[in-house]
């Protein structure tokens, strides 16, 4: 009686179920190859027509969590489950998550914008978000940066797209914008000849757009000078650096004098105010 009990048992339910089990992982194993092997040749094919690492990582990152949601279904299936009130489940769940996250679901969507209008990409320096950085990695819901000196910033990508982006990096030449002010005691010509000088001796700078060097502005303590060459982007902060420094020591040599605000205060002695006043009595 227990041998008749104990093959019924293995005939109706262990050998069924143990099928059913052994088709299901051999789904899932299989599935997780195929995966693998599809996102593999997706990668390889964006790769070989030039696609931006950062959207090639990012469309493999949401292909591979799709494909495995089809076959951890299909597997699923295989043991008997519905897997049609399975997708019912995990759509009515996915509501409920995005209405209490609908923050992230904000970067979500912003990180998908970012990737295909692609206003930066890495290696890019940008200000945007509230920070400032070299574009390293655009996640699904936030973007990495590093500042010049060298701290990561994670910023979502919600505060990203919903304010201004500036990228520095966008262009391969740049205006590089600069003011120096002389003494009104000064020889205006002698001081301009030796910006036209200074300029003239740096490689770095582009004749194409030319050069401007003119006079700017008469200010309270100075007459300012605006000095305007152009550069390739990578040599921006270089190109400024060397000639701020230039300038100092050739006005220095030349003896023209960089004021520096001031104000002249004249006073009066009381008793020749007193006079004054008893004259016009």
């Amino acid at each position: 009686m227990e041998t008749v009990d104990i093959q019924e048992l293995l005939s109706t339910y262990v050998i069924p179920w143990g099928i059913k089990i052994a088709l299901a992982l051999v789904i899932f194993i299989v599935g997780r190859i195929v995966v693998a092997s599809v996102v593999g040749i997706v990668t390889r094919v964006m790769e070989k027509r030039g696609t931006d690492e950062i959207l090639v990582a990012f469309l493999v990152s949401i292909l591979r969590w799709v494909l495995l949601l089809f076959v951890i279904i299909a597997a699923l299936s295989q043991l008997g489950i519905d897997t049609t009130s399975l997708v019912a489940l995990l759509g009515a769940a996915g509501l409920a998550i995005g209405l209490s996250l609908q923050s992230s679901l904000s970067n979500f969507a912003s990180g998908v914008m970012l990737i295909t209008f692609r206003p930066f990409t890495k290696g890019d320096f940008v200000e945007a978000g509230g920070a400032s950085g070299v574009i390293e990695k655009i996640n699904i819901f936030t973007t990495t940066m590093t500042t010049p000196d060298n701290k990561e910033i994670i910023v979502p990508n919600g505060a990203i797209l919903s304010n201004n982006i500036t990228n520095f990096s966008a262009r391969p030449t740049r205006r590089v914008d600069m003011v120096f002010g002389i003494s009104y005691d000064d020889d205006l010509l002698v001081a301009k000849r030796v910006l036209q000088d200074i300029i003239a001796a740096d490689d770095r700078v582009l004749r194409e757009p030319a050069p401007v060097i003119a006079l700017g502005e008469l200010a309270d303590s100075s007459v300012n000078f605006l000095v305007r060459p152009w550069a390739k982007s990578g040599d921006y902060w270089a190109l400024k650096w060397d000639i701020t420094e230039a300038v100092k020591l050739k006005f220095d040599e030349a003896g023209i004098s960089i004021p520096y605000p001031q104000m002249d205060v004249h006073l009066e002695r009381e008793d020749a105010a007193q006079e004054d006043a008893d004259d016009k009595a």
